[in-house]
């Protein structure tokens, strides 16, 4: 029989460096998860994506155990990446700080296909090249037509 869901966390984590000083600890405590089993099991889990921020999505059951799923990092996190930036512009309709091509917009598109909510490659490049021009970059050239 399945076990009884109690609820669901959403945390975002430094890759391979989750503990429990805050905010994973007083998280999953006030849920009654047991911080040091996640903390290891989530630095397994990541040690190849050392340092980089991965969204991760925890299941707790009523009987205290959990499950949990790590996503692709943001998109956001993912241009500041490509751009060497380390933040977006304060006024991304007017200051432009940073130009990426189409792509590299596929790239990412690519890696965080899974976790976006659209079916094709076309739609999930127009997702990141809206979330590029939110933070003030700028997308080199026409979108490109594939037939």
């Amino acid at each position: 029989m399945a076990k009884e869901i109690a609820g669901q966390l959403k945390l975002q984590i430094k890759g391979g460096a989750a503990n429990p000083s805050p905010p994973v600890g007083p998280a999953l405590g006030s849920k009654g998860i047991n911080i040091m089993e996640f903390c290891k099991q989530f630095n397994a889990r990541t040690q190849d994506k050392a340092g980089k921020i991965l969204p991760v999505v925890i299941t707790y059951y009523a009987d205290k155990s959990f499950d949990f799923i790590v996503k692709t990092p943001p998109v956001a996190i993912q241009l500041l990446e490509i751009t060497k930036l380390k933040s977006g512009s304060a006024e991304p309709n007017r200051n432009k700080v940073a130009e990426i091509s189409w792509d590299q917009v596929r790239t990412i598109a690519d890696d965080k296909m899974v976790d976006l909510n659209c079916f094709s490659q076309e739609s999930a490049m127009k997702i990141v090249a809206g979330t590029a021009r939110s933070m003030g970059i700028s997308v080199k050239g026409a979108f490109p037509v594939t037939n």
